[in-house]
């Protein structure tokens, strides 16, 4: 008969091995790039700083990210970094939940205008996170959204980079927009959520879909029916770091060196060899964001903020 002290440290231990992070994949034979991360966040156990989540990922083939920001301060973040960093590129933007606060406090268009500033930096080659996210936020404040997304369009087209578009439960509204203003000419489906049906739209458009930890979930068929249509020039892989942790690892946080869980799944969904698929997808990202290569030049903060 189990006590219930044995109940209680069992839960408790299953509770903080949640929290640790996934042991180290076998490394990829072809590298491949990590396309959406957020370094600056921490999360579980004996948290990583962007240094040794850098070097985690290298060690198993991950060759580089992009640094994603959410608003002004982690935009600017991951422009320092990635000026000081060679295995990182920086994407700017305010997340589309963050526009109507911003909105109310009179302050989104100063706040576009300084993405729209960063944007102008060398090693920035994305706009993004950007879109519209119906599922937390209401209809009061989704024309924030629409304003802030069409304005990130243009600054993305305005300076020639690629956009990353975050979309939840609101491929139609996405769509609309993105055929209504014209998408950048590399516009990427990030975490892509959607359907057989917003697969054949991508596919028509030229549209990248970046592939995330969700799609090794159990419950995604689906999502892995839709990403079977998907041109292979098509794809690109992330982690959304700290988030979404593929399988079987779900709940524990993530990090760019768990990116050959997701793409060894998704050679399986696909049907193909795994180098050949890494060698795709390398090829993919590199044509949307250029060249990862140049010179450190010091030591970064550690996080905004610091």
């Amino acid at each position: 008969m189990i006590s219930n002290d044995d109940r209680f440290l069992r839960a408790r231990h299953t509770a903080e091995t949640e929290r640790e992070y996934a042991p180290m994949p076998q490394p990829l034979v072809v590298g491949v790039y990590d396309n959406h991360t957020h370094l600056e966040i921490s999360d579980g156990e004996n948290s990583l700083d962007y240094k040794e989540a850098l070097d985690k990922a290298s060690s198993v083939g991950v060759r580089g990210v992009v640094q994603v920001g959410t608003d002004l301060e982690t935009s600017r973040w991951s422009v320092e970094i990635a000026h000081l960093e060679p295995r990182v590129l920086a994407a700017v933007a305010i997340h589309p939940n963050e526009t109507p606060e911003l909105k109310r406090a009179g302050t989104l268009d100063a706040a576009l205008e300084e993405i729209g500033q960063l944007a102008a930096q060398p090693r920035v080659r994305a706009i993004g996170e950007t879109g519209l996210d119906f599922f937390r936020t209401d209809e009061e404040g989704q024309p924030a959204q629409h304003e802030a997304f069409e304005a990130h369009i243009a600054i993305a087209k305005a300076n020639d980079l690629a956009m990353q578009i975050h979309d939840r439960d609101a491929h139609g509204a996405v769509v609309e927009t993105l055929r209504r203003v014209g998408a950048p000419e590399r516009t990427v489906f990030h975490c892509f959520s959607g359907d057989l049906a917003l697969a054949r739209i991508c596919a028509d458009n030229g549209w990248y879909v970046s592939v995330a930890g969700t799609s090794t979930f159990k419950s995604a068929v689906d999502l892995r029916e839709a990403l079977e249509i998907v041109p292979r020039e098509l794809l690109l892989i992330e982690t959304d770091a700290p988030y979404l942790t593929p399988a079987p690892y779900r709940g524990r946080p993530n990090s760019s060196y768990m990116i050959p869980y997701t793409l060894r799944a998704l050679a399986d969904t696909l049907g193909g060899d795994v180098a050949m698929l890494a060698a795709q997808i390398a090829s993919n990202t590199e044509a949307v964001y250029g060249l990862w290569d140049a010179e450190p030049v010091d030591t970064p903060r550690m996080h905004p903020g610091d």
